[in-house]
Order: structure tokens, then C-alpha cells, then sequence
């Protein structure tokens, strides 16, 4: 007798229903829609600070994520834009079923492009599509350029990859260059942006480049 485990399938299955339902329901509004990872502490949130009242002309909304407490999206707020929070309660990823129950507090028809800002974690949210039409990935240069090989999955189903914090890049051993270069050995077509939330450098191209795609 032989056992057979299919680990995880069914709940993968479910989830990509409801992302295809999603995808379909963003298209109909004509949202675009891009899901951010990363490992806790890389900036997720500060870009989103800095990077939303950049995007002139485009109507952002904002979907957050976390474990516990509603702090990230408390220092969204001042940003007076369409804000919802999703508390996990303990779960490492939002699933597409979180991010359309969301939905019921968000008019999608005032929103241009919507901005899920998934769990702090570079394994379990590359799993679960949750109806994006782009995926990015936050990389601070505080963690090691050894991320990409690390944790391959969350920078193979990505588009965007934003290298955060290069002002901190001379106290670090990060090497840019050498992380680029193992990125686009993984994904050719990656665009990568390098920035720094605490001095705005690399923001307004990244901006810039959103504006054109939203608009396009």
C-alpha cells in the first residue's frame, strides 16, 4: 500500500478561483493592480509614503496587510486615500478570499490603481496570486544581496524588483551590482529600481514609471 500527499493543492486551487475572479473584477473597473513583497522591515510602507503623493494625477487605493496591529496603516492615513486594513491574525500571507472580502470597503470606480501591501515575508505571499497584474518585490540592501538565490520563488513571479535604502548602501556589505545581475539571470525581463525612501533618490523615476503604466 502506498500513500499518496498532495500538500496544500486544493487550498492553492480555491485560492487561484477566486484570484481569477478578482482579476476579472479589476479589469471590468479598469483598476490596475500591483502586490508588494517583501521581508519585514525592508520599507514596503515607507515607499508607500513617499512614492503615493508622487503619482500625480492617479487615484491610489490601498489595501493593508499584517499579522497584528493596524499600525502600518495608520501612518497611511494622512495620505487620505482609500485605506483598508486586513489583520491576518497570525497568518504568514493574505489569500485572494481576504483581498474580495476587502473590497466591500473600497469603490473601486474612485480608484485608479490599487496597492495591496502583502504580509512581511518572502516565502508564503509568492504562492498565493491574488489577482495582481504586477507583482514587486522590496529588497533592502540591510538584508544581503543573497536574497534573490535565498528565496527564489518571490523574485521568479515578480515583474518589479525595488532596492531599498541605498543611502545606507556604504555601511553595508550589500553589492548592487552583483544583486542586479543574479536577478536578471533569474528573470531577464526584471526592472529594477534602486531608491531611498529617506531621501527621495530613485522615487520620482519609480513614480514616473507607474504614472506611464497606469495611464497606458
Amino acid at each position: 500500500m502506498s500513500i499518496k500527499v498532495v500538500i496544500g493543492k486544493g487550498l492553492l486551487e480555491e485560492n487561484q478561483k477566486v484570484a481569477e475572479d478578482l482579476r476579472e473584477r479589476f479589469r471590468h473597473e479598469g483598476v490596475k493592480v500591483v502586490n508588494i513583497l517583501s521581508s519585514p522591515g525592508a520599507g514596503k510602507t515607507s515607499l508607500l509614503e513617499r512614492l503615493i503623493p508622487r503619482l500625480d494625477g492617479v487615484r491610489v487605493g490601498v489595501i493593508e496587510g499584517d499579522v497584528a496591529t493596524t499600525r502600518d496603516a495608520q501612518r497611511l492615513m494622512h495620505l487620505n486615500t482609500p485605506l483598508v486594513q486586513i489583520t491576518t491574525l497570525g497568518a504568514c500571507h493574505l489569500d485572494s478570499a481576504m483581498v474580495w472580502q476587502a473590497l466591500d470597503e473600497i469603490d473601486l470606480s474612485s480608484v485608479d490603481l490599487l496597492v495591496i501591501e502583502n504580509v512581511g515575508n518572502l516565502v508564503c505571499p509568492s504562492s498565493f496570486d491574488l489577482g495582481e497584474d504586477v507583482r514587486a518585490v522590496v529588497l533592502s540592501v540591510t538584508e544581503g544581496s543573497d536574497k534573490p538565490d535565498k528565496y527564489p520563488k518571490a523574485f521568479l513571479t515578480s515583474q518589479v524588483v525595488i532596492v531599498n535604502k541605498m543611502d545606507l548602501l556604504p555601511y553595508t556589505d550589500f553589492n548592487a551590482d552583483a544583486a542586479e545581475k543574479e536577478i536578471r539571470g533569474m528573470v531577464p525581463s526584471m526592472e529594477i529600481f534602486r531608491v531611498s525612501c529617506r531621501t527621495g533618490d530613485g522615487l520620482d523615476e519609480l513614480a514616473a514609471r507607474i504614472r506611464a503604466w497606469v495611464r497606458g
